[in-house]
Order: C-alpha cells, then sequence, then structure tokens
C-alpha cells in the first residue's frame, strides 16, 4: 500500500510543480541573459566597451550575492508561495526598466537591483523542493528543474534576436523592445505563483490523505536520520567548511558556465556569421547539449545512488570543452568545444545540489543552500568581467577560455579531495536510496 501511495504522491507533485518550476526558471535566465544578445546592437548604441559591458552585468550577482540567504531566511518563515511571487514580480519590472538605461553606468544600477530582486529565486526553489521529495528524488527534480536555463537559452536566442530586428518598431531600438517583450511574461507567471504553489503537502488538496501521510512520514524520518548526526544553527550552517567547499566548487563551474554564456553569441560571430538571427539559431546548439546533460546526468546520478564522481567527472568534462573551444577559437570547431562543455557545466548540476540536503535541514538548509549559491554566484560577475579583459586585451577569447578551464580543473580537485560527505538518510556513504519512478 505504502508503494501505491508513494507512487501517486510523486506522480501528482511532479506534475503539479515541475512544469511551473521550469517555466519560472526559463523566464528568470531569459530576463538574466537576454543581455548577451541585447549586447549585438546595444554596445554600439550606447558606446560600452566589452570590459565594462561585462562589468556592468557582472554587477547583477553582487546584489544576488548580498540578497540571496536574507531572502532565503525569509521564505523560511513567510512561506514560498507568497515570497517566489514577490521576487518574480519585481524582477519583472527591472527586467523590463532595462530599456530605459543610458550607459555603461545606469546598465550596470539596474543590473545590480535585478540581482537583489531575484535573489532567493533559485535556492528557494531547491529549499522548497526538500518540503516535497525525499532525498532519492532530488538529483532528478533539481536537473528538471534546471532544463528551464538551457532551453532558456536554445529558444531565447531565436527569441531574443528576432525582437532585436523589430528595430525602430514605436520609436524604439531593437533591445529596447526585446527588454519590455521578455519582462511582461514574468509579472503575469509572478500572478499565477499565488494560484498554483502551496506551501506545505499537509495543505495539498490535491493529494489524498494517504498520501500527505505518507510523505510526511517520510520526510519526517529522513529529517530525523540527519539531525541524529548533527543539527546545525544557520550561521553553523553557512560556515560548515563542507559546506564552503561546496560553494568553492560551485564557485569555479560557475565562473566558467557565465563566463561563456554572455560572450557565446559573439564567439559564434567571430566565426564569421553575420546575421543576428543565424547566431541566435547557431546559439541553441551548445545549450542543446547542456539540456541532455542536465537531464541525463541528474537521472544517472539518482541510479547510481552516488553524488560525488558524477560531479568530478561532469568539472572534468567541462575544462576539456573550454580548451577544445580555445584552441579551435575561429573556426566551427568552437562550437563543439562549447557543447561539450555545456553539456558538463549543466550535468554537473543534478549530482552537485543533491549534496547539501544530505546533511542539513530547516533553517540551517535555507542558509546553506542560499550562502552556497550566492558564494558560487559571484562567478556571474568574474567570469564575464574576467572574458572581457582578456578579448580587449589580446583581441581573441581563447585565453579567456583557458582561464575558465582551468577553474574547473580546480572545482574538480575539491571534488576528487575533499567532498566525501555521507547521506544519514541513505545510510552508506555518499549514496543515496533510489526509490520507484
Amino acid at each position: 500500500m505504502n508503494n501505491l501511495a508513494e507512487n501517486s504522491a510523486m506522480r501528482k507533485i511532479y506534475i503539479r510543480l515541475l512544469p511551473f518550476a521550469i517555466l519560472s526558471y526559463f523566464l528568470a535566465y531569459v530576463d538574466r541573459i537576454n543581455v548577451s544578445f541585447a549586447a549585438l546592437t546595444m554596445r554600439g548604441d550606447l558606446n560600452i566597451s566589452a570590459a565594462a559591458y561585462g562589468f556592468a552585468l557582472g554587477t547583477f550577482y553582487w546584489g544576488y550575492f548580498i540578497f540571496g540567504v536574507p531572502s532565503n531566511v525569509v521564505m523560511e518563515k513567510v512561506g514560498a508561495r507568497l515570497w517566489i511571487a514577490r521576487i518574480m514580480i519585481t524582477w519583472g519590472l527591472l527586467a523590463g526598466a532595462t530599456a530605459w538605461v543610458t550607459g555603461s553606468t545606469s546598465f550596470g544600477v539596474v543590473r545590480f537591483l535585478l540581482g537583489v530582486a531575484e535573489a532567493g529565486f533559485f535556492p528557494g526553489i531547491l529549499l522548497y523542493f526538500t518540503y516535497w521529495f525525499p532525498t532519492y528524488h532530488h538529483a532528478r527534480i533539481v536537473s528538471g528543474f534546471l532544463t528551464g536555463l538551457p532551453i532558456a537559452v536554445a529558444t531565447g536566442a531565436p527569441i531574443s534576436t528576432a525582437l532585436l530586428g523589430l528595430d525602430g518598431l514605436f520609436g524604439f531600438k531593437g533591445w529596447q523592445i526585446m527588454y519590455l517583450a521578455e519582462g511582461i511574461p514574468t509579472l503575469l507567471i509572478g500572478v499565477m505563483t499565488l494560484l498554483v504553489l502551496t506551501d506545505r503537502p499537509e495543505q495539498a488538496k490535491f493529494l489524498t490523505a494517504e498520501e500527505k501521510n505518507w510523505l510526511s512520514t517520510k520526510l519526517a524520518v529522513e529529517r530525523q536520520a540527519k539531525e541524529s548526526v548533527q543539527k546545525y544553527t544557520m550561521l553553523e550552517g553557512m560556515f560548515n567548511p563542507k559546506v564552503l567547499l561546496l560553494a568553492l566548487n560551485y564557485f569555479g563551474i560557475v565562473v566558467a558556465s557565465l563566463g561563456i554564456l554572455f560572450f557565446v553569441p559573439q564567439i559564434i560571430k567571430s566565426i564569421g556569421v553575420t546575421s543576428n538571427m543565424t547566431v541566435g539559431w547557431l546559439t541553441m546548439i551548445p545549450y542543446i547539449a547542456g539540456a541532455v546533460g542536465l537531464v541525463s546526468w541528474g537521472h544517472i546520478s539518482d541510479r547510481m545512488n552516488e553524488r560525488r564522481y558524477n560531479l568530478l567527472l561532469a568539472c572534468a568534462v567541462s575544462a576539456i570543452g573550454l580548451v577544445i573551444a580555445g584552441l579551435t577559437i575561429g573556426s566551427w570547431w568552437a562550437m563543439v568545444g562549447l557543447s561539450i562543455a555545456t553539456f558538463g557545466f549543466y550535468g554537473s548540476k543534478g549530482p552537485f545540489w543533491a549534496m547539501p540536503p544530505m546533511f542539513m535541514t530547516g533553517t540551517a538548509a535555507a542558509a546553506s543552500l542560499a550562502w552556497i549559491n550566492s558564494i558560487g554566484n559571484l562567478g556571474g560577475f568574474f567570469g564575464p568581467w574576467y572574458v572581457g579583459v582578456v578579448k580587449d586585451f589580446t583581441g581573441s577569447y581563447a585565453g579567456g577560455l583557458y582561464g575558465l578551464a582551468a577553474l574547473c580543473v580546480i572545482s574538480a580537485a575539491v571534488c576528487a579531495l575533499f567532498l566525501d560527505i555521507p547521506d544519514p538518510a541513505a545510510g552508506r556513504g555518499d549514496t543515496v536510496k533510489v526509490g520507484a519512478d
């Protein structure tokens, strides 16, 4: 009977939460990375250099860093329904406001405020999943949720470049139209969040009493197993050595992945592609590879009952792809390297984000998830800025790609040497029990 309750409950929860989470994250990344396509014309219109552009767009991550932990702690207190809605509505407004920037300074200010508005969304959703999913579903649900990211880059590329082609409509530049058109859906979905999300399983009207009882019991047992080893306070969770090592690993991967993300369209243009629309379509290729890596690696990690060495391998694949792209920059082989790198970047996400909930609960989990994400996402500032500086200095993206590859190697080394994290809920090493599909 328990198996029937488990299968039916998890099926309902996946159907209820996963599509909405994917759509929300899709919009988050469209509103975050459409600057990479706007730069094709925006930099020239506003006379912004590559280095200034990379610095200004990276200010997003300082706002994200500063307000990430407070946002997640507030969500733990007031509930995901109200807080996620607040996040989406404010970031939608600021995403649209980017249409009125006039130079690198105002662009940097709006990007910083956008980071403040969106801070807590990603770790908040991860925390929310721990309220609904047993540990042996974590890599799959996180990987499924994160497919919104490569989908946003892949499908957002032709959409964004098509909107750029509307230059002059209503007296706006193409990049202004793009920001306005892509900010409105986030506002609408933010309002819908109030209708879709339920804070806790006990409040879910779409689950039967038996399903609620099974899930509540299962999650309580897992929580007790973790807290029997050690229960952390918020500060202990943030500054636990394992949490800081996870943050270091994540920082390297994020610096590398976001270091190329905002420059992929310009790297493709350096191959000799002249049409912005063609650039948009070609940008889909590496991120389709990323989506495949994300879904498949998350499922494999759950099926293998293993996190650490799946993460290690994904970091190594990322480094190899970046080296190939650097060696072949200016040729179509660079696209192959970028595709291998993104396969590794996104393949790392499921195993990685399944690790913190293996030993953190409650407010400590809220703070540690946000802390790891905030530290890691500072890479969103350093990565684009670093690549822009190297490009301005050398005239090529190759040097930047080699530096990003070195960071992936460091992330792999951290994983290999230090990230041996036991899972009390599984009871044997860093393995995680696999449940029914």
